[in-house]
């Protein structure tokens, strides 16, 4: 690291204990928390901050209402749009910032005086989602590096001067390091969330907690100026002075209160803005963490939000099992995960989250397909990553991914909006077969990853005595029958064997009517 200095108790009777269970789930039932909500213990966020976040939130603390997760759990996918001043140096979104030498960071910083995407259009974003099946878009209000997509009141007072003579200083300044300051001056979360609602899509607004350009965040969370105080006493900034992402920061002077101060409040205001300023917000994704030092003005904060949009659904990265859903990055989980809390995975399109330039290597739309399926069969959702260019605009590779993802879903969306997944395991045979169901137990998709060929044969579903089961897309029923023991076998006609003929290209959906559970 550079080092320059710049200024329930089993053994209890029940007839005689009954009021002391009471007694023992009052704290519980005070906090108004939802006790099933918990995060996974292997989530490496929440592995980041459990040293010092608490697993059961205080009195007083209410997590979003069930109706919020009944609505984020019909979701089932959404897009996570990732657009700053990175997206002008095809930057892997603020991350190169933290390898960049000082004169390039410096350069970065300037950035905004010259950013003027005209080729930006909210409604044109919003048609391309709506019109291929996305029930919801997430977008960076700001991401780490500290630059806001939205009219933000709130002021940096102080920032990093990286080629200042003698090494990297912190200096005064006073600016909000907006999209305002920039010659497009259009706030384009306004413009979005406006869209947004228009179109009828659900709307997550992404929120770095660490803000790398203002200096009074230091150090916190991979801030590129490191402290004394992070260095002596990792355990109170989330131990982030030994990481990787911190070898090349510069050492500085601990924050004074003040600046400190500062740091809570603009935080604060920010996320207040977001929620008052832009009408409702379905979902907030929160990013990353603050520390220990401060983690008690952090869950003020987040309690004063509650207050603000109650029915609102935060994520739970920096603030643990206050957090109303969470996001598996980079994977869908092997299995259904043992937690009631909601989750989204997150996944990009291409090898980052942001505009990487003309020669990214992009997924393909089948690869968003199966995705959708395995995720909403384990009961999860799914949200793929995509950003527009410096102009505003989404690279024709992506364009077409969404569309060949919305073809499949305009065949058998049916299988996958507003459905839950079977009990237990029964969410898949072998590799191949996922399940999904309806809300009201009646019908099971049986959805084959890979085509079957003239029979389909299911061993897990029992179709109602004298159903039509069909193939969604595909007009006619199917010939079945079914034993005991040897499950479900649908014979699929010898038009059907003609690639051409079928009703999508992969993941063929297989509509089955079943006697729903007697109670």
């Amino acid at each position: 690291m550079k080092m320059t200095f710049h200024p329930l108790h089993h053994g209890l009777r029940p007839a005689r204990n009954a009021a002391l269970a009471l007694a023992l789930l009052a704290p519980i039932l005070a906090r108004g928390a939802d006790a099933r909500l918990r995060l996974p213990e292997s989530d490496i966020l929440w592995q980041a901050v459990k040293d010092y976040v608490e697993a059961e939130p205080v009195a007083g603390y209410r997590h979003a209402p069930e109706a919020s997760r009944e609505a984020f759990r019909d979701i089932k996918y959404g897009v996570r749009i990732h657009w700053g001043l990175y997206s002008l140096k095809e930057w892997k979104e603020s991350w190169n910032f933290l390898t960049a030498s000082n004169e390039e960071r410096q350069a970065y910083q300037e950035l905004y005086k010259s950013w003027n995407p005209a080729g930006f259009d909210a409604d044109e974003w919003m048609r391309l989602f709506k019109e291929n099946g996305v029930q919801m878009f997430a977008f960076t209000a700001n991401h780490l590096d500290g630059f806001s997509m939205f009219d933000t009141k709130t002021r940096v007072r102080h920032r990093v001067n990286w080629t200042a003579p003698g090494g990297p200083r912190i200096e005064p300044c006073d600016l909000a390091y907006s999209i305002m300051e920039t010659p497009f001056k259009r706030d384009v979360v306004r413009e979005l969330t406006d869209a947004g609602r228009k179109h009828g899509l659900k709307i997550d607004l992404y929120f770095s907690h660490p803000q790398w350009y203002d200096a009074d965040f230091r150090p916190y969370c991979y801030h590129p100026m490191q402290t004394p105080g992070s260095r002596d006493h990792p355990e109170l900034y989330a131990n982030t002075f030994q990481s990787k992402q911190c070898k090349n920061a510069t050492m500085s002077p601990d924050p004074t209160p003040d600046e400190e101060a500062h740091l809570i409040q603009r935080h604060r205001r920010q996320l207040t803005e977001l929620l008052t300023n832009y009408g409702k917000i379905d979902m907030v994704c929160l990013d990353m963490w603050l520390g220990k030092k401060i983690w008690p003005q952090t869950r003020e904060t987040l309690l004063a939000l509650r207050k603000l949009q109650p029915d609102v659904m935060f994520r739970a990265r920096g603030i643990g099992n206050y957090g109303d859903y969470y996001t598996p990055e980079g994977f869908v989980p092997g299995s259904k995960e043992n937690t009631d809390m909601p989750w989204f995975v997150i996944y990009p399109l291409g090898t980052g989250f942001s505009y990487r330039g003309p020669s990214d290597r992009f997924k393909g739309g089948p690869w968003i397909v199966t995705s959708i399926v395995d995720a909403v069969a384990k009961g999860g959702n799914f949200m793929v990553g995509i950003g527009p260019d410096a102009n505003g605009k989404f690279p024709p590779e992506v364009v077409g991914r969404l569309q060949e993802a919305g073809a499949w879903l305009k065949v058998n969306g049916e299988a996958i909006f507003k459905t839950r997944p079977r009990d237990g395991a029964l969410w898949k045979e072998g590799d191949s077969i996922r399940f999904t169901r309806a809300k009201d137990n009646g019908t099971v998709y049986a959805i084959a990853l890979k085509w079957p060929g003239e029979t389909f044969t299911v061993a897990t579903v029992a179709p109602k005595e004298g159903s039509s089961i069909e193939l969604l897309g595909h007009r006619a029923p199917l010939k079945w029958s079914y034993a005991a023991a040897t499950g479900l076998t649908i014979e699929l006609p010898a038009a059907l064997q003609d690639e051409a003929a079928r009703p999508c290209r992969t993941a063929w959906a297989f509509k089955i009517p079943v006697a729903p559970p007697t109670k």
